[in-house]
């Protein structure tokens, strides 16, 4: 360690000594270092004085990207600066025509050839009826046998009969009534988009009646706007070197002071200014008057007319008032009726007979002042079948509505409230076997039960045929008030009517088109209960396929799937029941609900 130490002691003091040694160099080595500073600051390595501005030389379209460039948001810190904002509307000017030749070309085109037939928006459909009609007869020919009406029934009687005399034309006040084959077209949708055949058409399509009215009405209301708004600065100059300014259209009034003069250098003062729109005033000054040449021997007053010239005139605009229409109504009522007989058929089955009907109600309202939609609908299924000797029972029963208020949130998003009910109009019974013996036990009839389902939420809404709402916020009540019916079946507790069920409710509903004459519409309506059992989901899922034949049958494909933990129903193995071990309890739990209907069906839509 110390003879490290010693060797670094001796190395320092080597050094030392070297400096002081060559000391004597140093004026030679400051002046070497000077001359590389130089080197350096001609090859452009060290700045330190300001460099020579450059020759800027740009083309207009160089301009132009230029500034477009500098225009970006990006570079400011402020996209409302005034000095971007007129940045961009020099470039727009520059880039474009003049407003005179686009004003030229707007007074002079055409709006009419864009002009679509307010009919064309719509989907027409005939529809054939009979009509009752009355024909009024023209006269009627008395003869001794019998009256005969028309004037040619009259021709070809007076043929028959040779007739010479002119027969005794009656005229009759009263009508004949008959039916009449009428065809009407009437509307069955609208249409979201027209397009135009034309090869001048500019527009892909249009998406309302009369939109090229509206654009003329706006371009002649703009146009009229920029004329009354924007002014033209005129330069008057004359000999020397006076320039005086005139703004036109600026209506401000100004009037400015100008020495005309002549070539030797005699002068005279005028007063100009804007007086009117497009119109440039010249006034003498007071107190200066002409004085004609001495060999003419009389003086003449001078004097300037002026006289206004208004070359433009801003067309009256026509209102364009439309009534809104918030409303719009729609029902559908199919009917499906099934049948079959059989006599002496080998294979073995029995006779029955099922029909079912299905009637739906809609009605959709808008209002985009007020940013609120809703959407409603009422429905109710019915069916009844008899097979064999047994006899009629109900296989289909269901009365619900559904309500959805949604008002404008953010996007594809509405705030949504939303409105279930659901239950039945006719008695229903479960059929089951007591000692041997048929036996029907009520389960369900009018308003019994009854499940409500409310909710506070958002909808959101990708495209028009699908719609997501969850609404966190949601109550679902069973009621069964009818004590000759089982609650319990319901979920409701044996000493209880009622079952109150705070929770969170997910509806999808989406309509389907993979072709065009079929339709499948799905709805899936999913409830958790907060308090009991929230891992456990209430299921409603309904699928409806309809394939339309034509305007008034279709064929229908119907699926409908419940699950509810708290609805069990017993067990049952070879048409026994089976019971809790060690009991003679039956056994019941929660299991799948399913329904499906299939059949040719009768459609009325009105």
């Amino acid at each position: 360690m110390q003879i490290r130490f010693f060797r670094f002691f001796i190395f320092v003091l080597f050094i030392n000594i070297s400096f002081s040694a060559y000391s004597q160099k140093v004026d030679s080595r400051a002046a070497s270092i000077a001359m590389k500073i130089d080197s350096l600051k001609k090859g452009g390595i060290i700045l330190r004085e300001e460099p020579k501005k450059p020759e800027i030389s740009l083309t207009r379209e160089q301009a132009v990207r230029f500034l477009q460039q500098k225009s970006d948001p990006r570079y400011w810190n402020d996209a409302r600066n005034p000095l971007r904002l007129a940045l961009n509307q020099l470039v727009y000017e520059s880039s474009h025509q003049p407003y005179d030749s686009a004003k030229l070309f707007l007074e002079k085109f055409p709006f009419d050839s864009l002009y679509i037939p307010w009919d064309k928006f719509y989907i027409w459909e005939p529809l054939r009826l009979r009509i009752p009609a009355a024909r009024e007869p023209r006269a009627v020919l008395r003869t001794d046998t019998a009256l005969i009406y028309d004037t040619l029934a009259l021709r070809l009687l007076s043929d028959s009969l040779h007739i010479t005399e002119a027969p005794e034309i009656i005229p009759v006040s009263f009508s004949r009534m008959g039916l009449v084959d009428t065809t009407l077209m009437v509307v069955i949708d609208t249409l979201d988009e027209v397009r135009s055949s034309s090869s001048f058409f500019p527009f892909r399509y249009l998406d309302y009646p009369y939109q090229t009215d509206s654009i003329q009405t706006a371009v002649k209301l703009l146009m009229g706007y920029l004329e009354a708004r924007d002014s033209s600065i005129v330069y008057f100059t004359g000999i020397g070197n006076a320039v005086t300014p005139v703004w036109l259209n600026t209506k401000s009034g100004d009037i400015m002071r100008f020495w005309l003069k002549n070539d030797l250098a005699d002068s005279v003062t005028i007063w100009i200014g804007n007086t009117d729109r497009n119109t440039v005033g010249l006034y003498l000054e007071k107190g200066v008057s002409f004085k004609r040449p001495v060999m003419q021997g009389n003086y003449s007053d001078a004097k300037i007319n002026l006289k206004a010239i208004d070359n433009s005139k801003l067309l009256s605009v026509q209102k364009i008032v439309t009534k809104p229409q918030y409303w719009k109504y729609r029902s559908e009522a199919s009917f499906v009726f099934s049948q079959s007989a059989l006599s002496n058929w080998v294979k073995g089955g029995a006779n029955s007979i099922s029909t079912a009907l299905d009637i739906t109600g809609y009605a959709d309202y808008t209002n985009k002042a007020l940013k609120l939609s809703s959407n409603n609908f009422a429905r109710l299924k019915l069916g009844f079948m008899k097979s064999g000797t047994n006899p009629v029972r109900k296989n289909l029963d269901l009365l619900e509505t559904n309500s959805k208020l949604n008002h404008k949130a953010f996007g594809k998003f509405d705030f949504s409230a939303i409105f279930l009910f659901k239950s039945q109009i006719a008695p229903g019974f479960n059929y089951t076997k007591v000692a041997g013996v048929d036996t029907a036990i009520l389960v369900s009839r009018l308003f019994n039960p009854i499940i409500i389902t409310a909710g506070l939420g958002l909808d959101y809404k990708p495209n028009k045929v699908t719609s997501i709402n969850l609404s966190p916020f949601s109550y679902k009540g069973t009621f069964v008030r009818d004590k000759d019916i089982d609650q319990t079946k319901y979920g409701i507790p044996a000493d209880k009517r009622s079952k109150n069920e705070p929770g969170a409710s997910f509806m999808i509903t989406n309509e389907y088109k993979p072709l065009k004459n079929i339709t499948v519409t799905n709805r899936l309506q999913l409830f958790t209960n907060y308090i009991n059992n929230p891992l456990n989901i209430d299921v409603d899922w309904e699928m409806i396929a309809v394939a339309n034949l034509n305007w008034f049958t279709d064929v229908r494909f119907n699926t409908h799937l419940i699950f509810d933990d708290d609805t069990k129903t017993v067990e049952m193995d070879g048409g026994n029941p089976v019971l809790i071990p060690g009991t003679t309890t039956p056994k019941k739990t929660a299991r799948i609900q399913f329904k499906e209907l299939i059949g040719f069906s009768l459609v009325l839509r009105f």
